[in-house]
């Protein structure tokens, strides 16, 4: 076997340990890669049967239940239990689709131990005899939800439903990249916390969304007004969104920080970091210390309204420092029943902004559209994670919303998809004045060219929340049509649309692009695949602004490699096999800025690919023209990239290359498996179903693809 040769190879992993130890990774460090979604067996089932308003009721009853272990601020949960689920769901960010309330992440490092989360582990404590009671069908997620929701409700506030179906996560492989983790220093480094920049969800890791007493804990209302839009913009959440989540949520209940604790510890639940008091009496009821700050937004705070906004605009608010040091906001001259009210500087902000201003003054006059506002912006908030509705199970499910892109219905009468098929076949070797074919062996060959659009359709897909994938074909939108990686495949569509003309409404695009996808693997002696139809058509592009794609030709680094295998929710082996598509077609300097194949056939797809990588030298080539960086082999017209070579450099993905390298049976077994799952990843059928599944025999396990031509 030649040895590899390169001159100048970036260090593929540079990062700490994800595992919890100190110091850079060893090459090769295994990083964890876990699938969202995996249900117990029978919970699917379970929910539905799940009887969600005796939950309710029990929640109701437990609300008003104070207990002397953990006493209710007024003596009712409820403003307590909206922290819990607010907590929970705010730590959603769309830039990877991480947290949100599915998993009942809360319950793991490093979110149970985060700041903002403080005596959170109380309120789950206090729910623990409803989960048992419930038990498969009534998640943690599910029931953080319910709970903030049913809390909101008893409190006379607004509410659109409830969307059950959450899936528990089993530990923090999920979310350990929301930080603070050495994984999340490795992928998201934030040199001063308090200034952390997306992806990141949070200006502050530790923290929901920004410091509430201002940048970097200074008072400054209009630096925190910048910092409010730009997090809560993190989660794909507008102006009047922001302003109705946090005055619906302020509307209610207090914050603690009476004194400033004298020592903090470890509480006696498991060894969990939560900051907590301790040497404060008995730290709880009025000594209870959580944020730090110490009052009550409004007069009532049990009671839904919009006096929070009418006390924003009327009253004048000065800056002090509270009990535990803590800059807050009291009313200038306050009279005596007005001295327990306060506002945070991220209050005061709302006051400062002229966009934000104009909706606190509007809904300080009308609490009607702040109603509205306030149930469409809790829905999205808490349910945004959950993906498309068809995940949502139970009778309290709203219409499909916006931000969940719903699709229109199947048409009645699906197309002969082994008649389409038959066209695509004929339609590969011909070709079309719209698209040039690649010619191989003076034959014209379209088939790389149809595994690269179906790719690209399917590989937004992401596990995370659930959006993107092929249904819907937005890839003939804006955004997606001018990706860079996403170059000559609106002529790729023209050369399919004779076939889209010819069966009309009962073939979508969608299924047209998979299916030519399919039909072109099959043709360059892939395993033959069941396709499962009825994919619909989007009428537009939007959520796809969330989806570009992350990796590219110069991506050799393992930890981003493994780090998109997860969102995506592919395994080592999966990712590995998908890589061998590269052994069809060429890449064009035109179009993605390389040059030349990966194999001697490019229309045959084999374990070819793996055999060259692993034997071949390869040198660095830098393109002309382009000035771009691959790798040419020695001696031969044969071009690899960088996430190619990551396959050889990762001790983990070099394993299963060289399984694939020694039987070719087994590669193209595998990757028919793993092409199949992320073409039909986006046809959910509840929470944990798949309308595919009696179609298609689902792989054992699951990585992402970077085909550039």
């Amino acid at each position: 076997a030649r040895l590899l040769k390169l001159l100048v190879v970036p260090a593929l992993v540079a990062a700490r340990c994800p595992f919890g130890g100190e110091g850079p990774l060893p090459g090769g460090h295994p990083v964890k890669v876990g699938r969202r979604g995996v249900a117990q067996a029978g919970f699917a089932e379970a929910v539905a049967k799940l009887d969600i308003d005796a939950v309710k009721e029990d929640l109701n009853e437990l609300f008003t239940k104070s207990q002397e272990h953990w006493p209710a601020d007024f003596g009712n949960y409820a403003p307590f239990f909206l922290r819990l689920a607010w907590h929970s769901s705010g730590s959603y960010r769309i830039s990877d689709g991480r947290g949100g309330s599915e998993g009942g992440h809360q319950r793991f490092d490093p979110e149970r131990s985060w700041a903002d989360n403080t005596n959170l582990d109380k309120a789950r404590a206090l729910l623990m005899p409803i989960k048992v009671k419930y038990g498969l069908g009534l998640s943690w997620g599910d029931l953080i939800v319910l709970a903030g929701t049913t809390a909101i409700e008893s409190m006379g506030g607004p509410v659109l439903g409830f969307c059950a179906g959450r899936v528990d996560a089993v530990g923090n492989a999920d979310t350990v990249a929301l930080g603070p983790s050495a994984v999340q220093q490795a992928l998201y480094p934030c040199a001063v916390n308090g200034t952390c920049k997306t992806p990141l969800g949070s200006t502050t890791v530790g923290l929901i969304y920004l410091n509430p007493e201002g940048p970097l804990g200074e008072p400054h209302p209009a630096g925190s007004a910048k910092d409010i839009r730009d997090s809560f913009g993190r989660m794909a959440v507008n102006d009047s969104e922001t302003i109705a989540l946090i005055g619906g949520g302020h509307a209610f209940g207090k914050t603690h920080g009476r004194r400033l604790p004298r020592g903090r510890g470890r509480v006696a639940d498991g060894g969990s970091r939560e900051p907590v008091a301790w040497q404060m009496r008995h730290g709880k009821g009025k000594d209870a210390f959580t944020s730090g700050f110490e009052f009550q937004w409004t007069p009532e705070p049990l009671k839904w309204d919009n006096v929070y906004f009418k006390q924003l605009q009327d009253l004048e608010w000065e800056k002090y420092k509270g009990p535990a040091d803590h800059w807050q906001w009291r009313i200038k001259n306050a009279s005596p029943e007005q001295q327990k009210l306060g506002m945070l500087t991220s209050d005061v902000a709302l006051t400062v902004d002229p966009e934000y201003k104009k909706l606190v003054e509007a809904w300080a006059k009308d609490q009607a559209p702040f109603d509205n506002a306030f149930a469409h912006a809790w829905y999205k908030i808490a349910t945004r994670d959950m993906g498309p509705v068809t995940r949502c199970v139970g009778k309290h499910v709203p219409p499909a919303q916006e931000f969940q892109y719903p699709l229109p219905a199947p048409a009645a009468k699906l197309a002969d998809f082994d008649e389409v098929r038959a066209k695509i076949k004929k339609v590969l070797t011909t070709s079309s004045s719209v698209l040039p074919a690649d010619v191989y062996d003076g034959k014209p060959n379209y088939g790389p060219l149809f595994v690269r659009l179906a790719w690209s359709c399917a590989s937004t897909f992401r596990q995370t929340d659930w959006l993107g994938g092929c249904n819907g074909a937005r890839l003939r939108f804006s955004p997606q049509k001018e990706w860079p990686a996403n170059v000559a495949l609106d002529k790729t569509l023209l050369v399919l649309k004779p076939i889209k003309d010819a069966f009309g409404e009962g073939l979508s695009w969608a299924d047209l692009i998979v299916l030519a996808g399919n039909a072109a693997v099959e043709a360059a002696g892939g395993r033959a695949m069941k396709f499962c139809g009825g994919r619909t058509d989007a009428s537009d592009g939007k959520g796809s602004q969330y989806l570009a794609p992350r990796l590219s030709g110069a991506t050799m680094d393992s930890v981003a490699l493994k780090n998109e295998m997860e969102i995506m929710g592919l395994s080592l082996r999966e990712w590995t096999a998908l890589m061998g598509a590269h052994s069809l077609g060429q890449m064009h300097k035109t179009r993605s800025g390389y040059e030349g194949a990966w194999t001697s056939d490019p229309t045959k797809l084999s374990n070819e690919y793996f055999r060259e990588l692993l034997l071949e030298e390869w040198e660095e080539h830098s393109v002309q023209d382009t000035k771009l960086l691959q790798y040419k082999a020695k001696g031969k017209e044969l071009y690899m990239l960088k996430p190619d070579l990551a396959l050889r450099l990762d001790p983990e993905l070099s394993a299963i290359a060289q399984e694939y390298a020694s039987d070719n049976d087994l590669f193209l077994s595998e990757f028919a498996a793993a092409w199949t799952r992320m073409m039909n990843a986006d046809r959910f059928d509840g929470p944990t179903g798949n309308v595919c599944d009696k179609a298609v025999e689902k792989p054992a396990d699951a990585a992402p693809l970077v085909i550039l031509m």
